[in-house]
């Protein structure tokens, strides 16, 4: 037997849940608990706001039916999810289990059903972060989110889904969060490390799986294509506009309105099928563009004739400070220096 519900419905019984059980106590005013809604099964689940932007919730339940819960196409945060007793599966074959971790992107999250599988005892934590703050845990040298954690910070695109093996640090940091012995003020300390510590650990079973897939994609689910031939070919036109209007390139909303669809469907059209941003794209195109003139002057011994500043400005940039960031954050060298002749550092 099994019980389907729709996220609206999924939504409403916790809400019911949490107004008549909510609570925080007074040595606690950062936690909130509530009992689980009785259609769905028995036990609790304790909500903690760590940081301002950052939620740690903490499920201990019994599901006598497996329940079908099915979202739609909604907004999504960065979500770092882990399964000691119990598993959960979803209509994209992605499971979670004491196993298998997951981590979800922020951006829009597709149309899946998630099933609970019936069980005599769960035991769900989760990691809930708005996606400015992932790069304030996990800063590069410049205080930047590394490259190899952009996927998961995209903005409005379909979101990545990752199921990426546990391993026994996982397991062990899960276990100590779940027994935790502290209460109040050293309680919130406890879990703030322990969790710093979690999602660092998951980030890396996640990128260690990643090595040994030659595509790099291992675990990550595959994304329906689902984009009408019209569609592609307007994509496409919309990409060689871009590309030759690098000074002075339609707005988003222009672009999507000369292309018939929407800024959304522009959006997420190209990130499905040329894997990258309108934006990123654009400064991609900027950037290789300023490249091939800056070399040129070099070439032609014109460097006299040809400024920074004037190649700045002909691919589109008018402060020079970010044209300068950058272009050396592409190529490992100064505007400057690639006019002096200067190899790029890397490609």
């Amino acid at each position: 037997m099994s019980l389907t519900l729709t996220a609206a419905e999924w939504g409403e019984l916790w809400g019911e849940s949490w107004e008549q059980t909510a609570y925080s106590p007074a040595h606690e005013p950062f936690v909130q608990n509530c009992q689980t809604p009785a259609a769905i099964g028995s036990g609790t689940f304790q909500s903690i706001n760590l940081y301002p932007g950052v939620w740690f919730g903490i499920g201990r339940r019994t599901h006598p039916d497996a329940t079908i819960i099915k979202f739609p196409e909604a907004e999504h945060p960065v979500q770092f999810c882990f399964m000691l007793p119990g598993a959960w599966v979803d209509s994209n074959d992605g499971q979670l289990s004491p196993a298998r971790t997951m981590i979800s992107s922020s951006d829009i999250q597709r149309e899946l059903a998630s099933k609970v599988i019936a069980d005599r005892g769960e035991i769900f934590l989760e990691i809930l972060m708005l996606p400015d703050r992932l790069a304030q845990f996990f800063p590069d040298a410049s205080g930047q989110l590394p490259a190899e954690l952009n996927f998961l910070v995209k903005g409005d695109d379909w979101q990545t889904l990752i199921y990426s093996p546990s391993t026994p640090a996982i397991q062990r940091t899960v276990q100590e969060i779940v027994t935790c012995p502290y209460q109040g003020f050293e309680k919130r300390l406890f879990l703030q490390g322990k969790v710093h510590d979690l999602i660092g650990l998951q980030l890396m079973a996640m990128l260690r799986d990643s090595c040994h897939d030659p595509s790099g994609n291992r675990g990550r689910l595959p994304v329906p294509h689902r984009l009408k031939p019209e569609t592609i070919a307007r994509l496409h036109q919309a990409k060689d506009i871009l590309a030759v209007q690098l000074q002075q390139p339609p707005s988003l909303s222009t672009l999507a309105q000369q292309m018939g669809m929407s800024e959304r469907t522009l959006q997420r059209g190209f990130r499905t099928l040329f894997n990258t941003t309108v934006m990123d794209y654009l400064t991609q195109q900027r950037l290789e563009r300023a490249e091939q003139l800056l070399r040129q002057a070099a070439t032609d011994g014109l460097p006299s004739t040809r400024t920074v500043t004037e190649v700045a400005t002909m691919v589109g940039y008018g402060n020079m400070g970010h044209f300068a960031a950058a272009f050396k954050r592409r190529f490992g060298i100064t505007p400057s220096q690639c006019l002096a002749g200067k190899l790029a550092a890397f490609e």
